[in-house]
Order: structure tokens, then sequence, then C-alpha cells
């Protein structure tokens, strides 16, 4: 099992050199250590991953934006023949080098451009959202990992099996609550509409952290707080029948909630409420 206390020692590794590794810029000894890093890191992990889906987002809604406004390919491929021509008969320069000469390297560039590349994506997905067909109907049903990595404290599986339900879970404080809502951006939260919580359930040893608390939403339209209280205690029951360890059970509901309901209750969607 993965404690709290051991995640918070290891040193993260910068998003540039995330960046670099990615681009197989770095030397085969440091990519080594920095792909062992990641497989023990799960912070690093999910860096890793928002960096490589919003790249790939872009070059998406790129093609799926933009492609269709282009005119014809003839005429400036024509051109684009003819100017090359012209430039083979020149001197060749390195584009990169005019960066370096600013002291910027690729992957200060990359490091640079993504938060800008967030905003886009976000100003597109919001677009999309509101029109005939809501593509993100049920944003939020995840957590972001960067923010909910999961949290976990020390417990032995006779703690978690003996302790009444009620004992283990209690209320999330007010204040807590409301730093939980700030770091997700979301203003003026209703109870109604969210549940502040555990990433990693107080029941399979998850911890009151803020990186294991995420605003979920009951109104989502599949994927909602219903839903994952089912699979929290589905993993609960397997956990303390012996048919799943409970490092697996936190991995699995940390890594991805939604993909560990699949696999532990054999479907593509939920089922329903009390069958």
């Amino acid at each position: 099992m993965l404690h709290k206390n051991s995640r918070l020692s290891m040193r993260h590794i910068p998003d540039e050199e995330l960046v670099r590794w990615a681009d197989g810029e770095l030397s085969s000894k440091r990519s080594a250590e920095v792909e062992a890093h990641l497989e023990a890191c799960w912070d690093c992990r999910a860096r890793m991953e928002e960096i490589q889906t919003t790249m790939t987002a872009l070059v998406r809604i790129h093609h799926a934006e933009f492609d269709a406004l282009l005119p014809p390919a003839a005429g400036p491929r024509a051109l684009l023949r003819a100017r090359l021509t012209e430039l083979a008969s020149e001197p060749q320069t390195d584009w990169r080098k005019g960066l370096f000469q600013f002291g910027l390297s690729l992957s200060h560039v990359a490091i640079v451009c993504l938060p800008l590349i967030a905003v886009a994506l976000g100003v597109i997905g919001f677009r999309y959202a509101r029109g005939p067909v809501a593509v993100l109907s049920d944003a939020g049903a995840a957590p972001n990992r960067s923010l909910t990595p999961g949290a976990t404290r020390q417990v032995t599986i006779s703690e978690v099996c003996s302790a009444p339900q009620e004992e283990v879970v209690g209320d999330v404080s007010m204040d807590l609550r409301q730093r939980v809502f700030q770091e997700y951006g979301i203003a003026n939260a209703r109870p109604q509409d969210y549940e502040v919580d555990y990433l990693i359930a107080p029941r399979l040893g998850g911890t009151e952290d803020i990186r294991n608390l995420w605003p979920e939403p009951y109104r989502a339209r599949v994927w909602n707080a219903h839903v994952k209280d089912a699979l929290e205690q589905r993993l609960h029951e397997m956990v303390c029948t012996g048919q799943l360890d409970l490092s697996t059970a936190q991995r699995d509901i940390a890594r991805d909630w939604i993909a560990a309901y699949k696999k532990y209750f054999h479907t593509n969607k939920p089922a329903r409420l009390g069958s």
C-alpha cells in the first residue's frame, strides 16, 4: 500500500523535463531515472498524462476546426515547391538557433505554450458544450488528477473492515469544502449539485486531504456521485472478503474510478441503482 508520507518525500520532476523525456531529449541514464520515478509517483504520472492529453487534443481540435477552412491544396503546393527550390540554393540556417540566442530551448517553448493551450482548450470545450450536442455531458465526473491524485493513511485490513461506515467517513469541514471549490474554480456551489467526495474512500484507507477531495456532481447524467458510491461499496466488499488487495483497490480508484467501475462491475455503463 502506498502511504502519504512516502509520496510527499518524492522530489517531483519539473514539467520541462517531462516534455524533454517525452521528446527523447534526455540522456539514456536520466531517461531511465525519469521512467523509474513515473512508475512510483502518481502526481508526476498524472501531470505527464495531462501534458500528453493537452497536446493530442490541440492537434485534433486544430484539424477539426481549421482544415475545412483551408483553400484547395493544389495552388499552395505549387507555390511551396517553387519556394523550396529557391531555398535549396540559399545557405541553410537552423531556425532553432534563433531561439537559443534568446536562451530558449524547444522544451522551454513547449512549457511556456502549455498554459495557453489549456486556456484555448477550455474556451473551445465551453463552446461545444453550449452547442446542439453537449460533448462534455459528464464534465467533472472524474477529478483533475493534477489537483486530486489521491491520498491515503496507514491502515490495516482489520481496521478497514471492522469500523462501522458512519465512523469512518464523517463530514468534510466547511473550510476544506470551500478550499476544494476554490481550487476547482467553482463559485456559489449549491449542496444539491455537488458532493465534496473522497477520491479514495475512507473505507478504503483514503484520508481527508485536499489532494483526495474533489467536487463530484450529483447531476452528471451517467457517471455521478451515486455511481461512485456503488463502486466504493463493491471494492470494500472485495477487499474484506479477500478477493482484492487493498493497495490494488486504492490504485485503481485513484487512477480512473470510471474505468475501475467498468472493470469490477463488468459493464460499460452504470448498473441501475438498487439492482
